[in-house]
């Protein structure tokens, strides 16, 4: 009963409100930015490279470093069972209609990154904290509005999209002798439970320690081993991009079965995966420290990048050129691992568990350095220590029960979640817009002019008083 309601709430949420807004706020950010996202890319892979930047002799969070934890989080589980999940619901265009969310998503998170730079806050711990609910009071006077968005939020991450990771990871050991239907989904997702609960127990240091580590590891593993599988499937390619144009443009389906079609799931799964728009990823990039907000926002759409046009990407070539097609009992992790198994034998669905777990692990991190955030701002300064051990030991027992629950709950809970987030970020950062774009200018007039761009709020002629630019 209950999921059902979701579902029906969730085919109304993105069949009449999200689709327009998602598309027309990315499309907005592109035309006004003069597609930022294409024009300034090698700009944005050169400020990785800038070193972190030292204040009071601490070295403080770097673009880079900002970059794995929003990275951690939108490389995930999703990257692997949710495109797979989304290509056997809406069939091979909906890849399409991700690449299309990825180019127009990048520009909107460029935005969102950008204003959570300029208005982040510095905390009592001399750390920097940011994202939708610091721009929300500071530019719109608006607390209790901030307030719902970090509980909509918190709502999200720690509990819909926790719980979605750890039925995936579990998920991919289903193919394997030793899975019993009843017991080994609570055996993994206790284990899972424990070991993030012991990490998280270790406080944001170690959490930016892991994901940096960690996320370029797993990522480049998985598109190399994508491209070994595209080598081996050659032949078959040019049938696979054929299919995901012509079925991307099946505007029969799409108007028969709209919550069901390509552009639909496509949309939906694309959102899940990168994230751009909701307002997750700005919480990340306000803590780095950087000269000018929009080194930020431009290091922001390549995370958007990476998650989908490669990652997403590399899932979706594995699956479709294999010739496995997906059925009921194989969707998810367990198709992507059979499509392996097809060009790479045992050694294929070994190496899919190995990265679901790692994928598991480093959204599960990111989805909680996000949280942490959020506490600090909803209890105006760090919570006490008490409060937190028990926050993130529910944390780790919401692990725990996600991996036992029915798939398409977890689904509908996700993409509801996800969707309130998108409600309250998309419209706010559309109303700031003017902020973000005068930013771009003036970073690129002082580009132009031999610099290395400094912000001050004057620059622009923002009145707001900040702790960093003014």
């Amino acid at each position: 009963m209950l999921n059902d309601i979701l579902g029906q709430i969730n085919d109304l949420m993105y069949t009449y409100l999200l689709l327009f807004l998602l598309l027309g706020t990315g499309l907005y950010f592109s035309i006004r930015s003069r597609f930022a996202q294409v024009r300034l890319m090698k700009e944005g892979f050169r400020i990785l490279t800038e070193k972190a930047e030292v204040e009071d002799g601490k070295k403080q969070v770097s673009s880079f470093q900002a970059l794995m934890i929003s990275t951690a989080s939108r490389v995930g589980t999703g990257n692997i069972a949710g495109i797979a999940t989304a290509i056997a619901a809406g069939g091979p265009g909906a890849v399409f209609w991700m690449w299309v969310m990825a180019l127009l998503g990048s520009a909107t998170a460029f935005a969102e990154a950008t204003l959570a730079q300029i208005y982040k806050r510095k905390g009592k711990d001399g750390e920097c904290y940011g994202g939708p609910a610091y721009y929300i009071e500071a530019a719109l006077h608006c607390r209790p509005l901030a307030i719902i968005f970090c509980i909509s939020m918190i709502a999200t991450y720690a509990f819909g999209f926790n719980m979605l990771a750890s039925y995936n990871l579990q998920s991919t050991f289903s193919g394997f002798s030793f899975y019993d239907v009843k017991w080994t989904p609570w055996i993994i997702g206790g284990i899972l439970a424990v070991i993030t609960g012991w990490c998280l127990l270790g406080g944001g240091s170690r959490i930016v320690k892991v994901t940096s580590t960690l996320v370029p590891a797993m990522g480049v593993a998985y598109i190399l081993i994508s491209v070994i599988v595209m080598i081996i499937n050659r032949a078959y390619l040019p049938v696979v991009f054929s299919k995901i144009i012509s079925e991307a443009f099946d505007f029969k389906a799409i108007f028969g079965a709209f919550a069901g079609s390509a552009m639909m799931q496509g949309i939906r799964r694309g959102l899940y995966s990168n994230e751009a728009g909701i307002g997750s990823a700005p919480n990340a990039s306000a803590s780095a420290q950087v000269s000018h907000p929009i080194k930020q926002g431009l290091v922001q759409m390549l995370s958007v990048f990476i998650d989908t046009l490669l990652l997403c990407t590399a899932t979706a070539m594995m699956c479709l050129s294999s010739g496995i097609a997906p059925a009921q009992e194989l969707q998810g992790a367990p198709w992507v691992q059979a499509a392996l198994h097809e060009s790479l034998g045992n050694f294929g669905p070994l190496f899919i568990t190995v990265a679901m777990v790692l994928f598991a692990f480093t959204t599960l991190l990111g989805n909680c350095f996000y949280c942490d955030n959020l506490l600090n701002y909803i209890h105006k300064g760090q919570p006490s220590k008490t409060f937190m051990k028990g926050f993130r030991i529910v944390s780790a027992l919401v692990v725990f029960i996600g991996a036992g629950m029915e798939v398409s709950m977890l689904w509908n809970i996700s993409d509801v979640l996800m969707g309130v987030m998108a409600l309250i970020n998309i419209p706010v950062i559309l109303i700031l817009s003017n902020t973000a774009l005068k930013a771009l200018e003036d970073y690129e007039k002082q580009k132009k002019n031999g610099e290395n761009p400094v912000f001050k709020t004057g620059n622009i002629g923002l009145e707001y008083e900040t702790d960093y630019w003014s």
